[in-house]
């Protein structure tokens, strides 16, 4: 499915002198957290649920412009730019402009959501492995050929964490047991945070310890 098909266009934008109330109605009606508002038929921006129901429904959106949040995307904008955008406006609505700043419909979070879900990241079978190092002393295409140096493939990674001088970095990786991934990262002077299969390289350490107090107690 293409990006440009999940542009939604059943919510025309509200003109800036319409009412408060007419505002509150709809957001009433809809589950959205925010809707575009016109003026002069341009569209120049969104006003939120809360800050919707903050005001008297007698006045006009002109009167509350200041509260007017101008974000938006394009049609040609990125999947992932638009998730960001989601993030950064608090928002499950996504205004879309094309390139002469004519509105043209919306993106829904939920759509987006399950556009990720649908990357082999999530999609395809694997072991999630999360690795941290010094923020100066990791690289991506280290961590690629760690990985594939095991015959494994990577599906996806991200840096999850930053934290002083530390970082830490997210993997999917599939077609391969995630135990001898992890010894590799750790001859490379990885520190394993976590690994969604059994780390045997722990396990064998435990049951070594046990046979010791095992053997000092005999």
């Amino acid at each position: 499915m293409q990006l440009q098909d999940l542009v939604i266009n059943d919510i025309k934008p509200l003109n800036i002198t319409d009412k408060i109330s007419d505002l509150q109605l709809l957001f009433n009606q809809l589950t959205y957290s925010h809707i575009p508002i016109k003026k002069d038929g341009i569209y120049i921006g969104c006003i939120s649920e809360t800050d919707a129901h903050c005001f008297d429904g007698a006045k006009t959106i002109k009167d509350c412009n200041y509260t007017i949040e101008g974000f938006f995307v394009r049609p040609t904008t990125n999947w992932l730019d638009i998730l960001e955008a989601f993030a950064q406006n608090d928002s499950n609505i996504m205004p879309v402009l094309n390139k002469n700043n004519k509105y043209v419909g919306y993106y829904e979070l939920n759509d987006i959501i399950h556009l990720f879900n649908e990357t082999p990241f999530f999609a395809e079978p694997g072991g999630i492995l999360i690795v941290e190092k010094g923020i100066h002393d990791y690289s991506f295409s280290e961590i690629s050929q760690i990985t594939e140096s095991n015959n494994a493939k990577l599906l996806g990674a991200f840096i999850s964490k930053m934290d002083n001088d530390l970082v830490q970095i997210t993997l999917k990786i599939g077609n391969t047991s995630l135990n001898d991934v992890i010894q590799t990262f750790r001859r490379y002077s990885y520190n394993i945070v976590s690994g969604h299969e059994e780390d045997s390289y722990i396990e064998s350490l435990k049951e070594r310890s046990q046979y010791l107090n095992k053997y000092l107690n005999m």
